[in-house]
């Protein structure tokens, strides 16, 4: 678990920072995404935290795509 919020009333997916789209997926490619905790921030109601994330393609060296993903959670 990398972090726990304990009441909350809405979660938003804030948008995504640096995206680069490094290879194309073929068709019937199977992929998988990892999620990596970058950083978390206090909000007045709640936290905004940011996921380093890469969507691999299996069986290819390069990723399809590499980015951050903003998410906030509000009490």
């Amino acid at each position: 678990e990398a972090m726990e919020i304990k009441s909350m009333k809405m979660g938003i997916n804030y948008g995504m920072n640096r995206v680069r789209f490094v290879s194309p997926v073929k068709v019937n490619s199977d992929i998988r995404a990892r999620f990596t905790l970058a950083s978390v921030e206090d909000l007045k109601d709640g936290v905004q935290a940011i996921w380093n994330v890469v969507v691999e393609i299996k069986g290819s060296e390069k990723p399809a795509l590499i980015a951050e993903w903003i998410g906030r959670r509000h009490e």
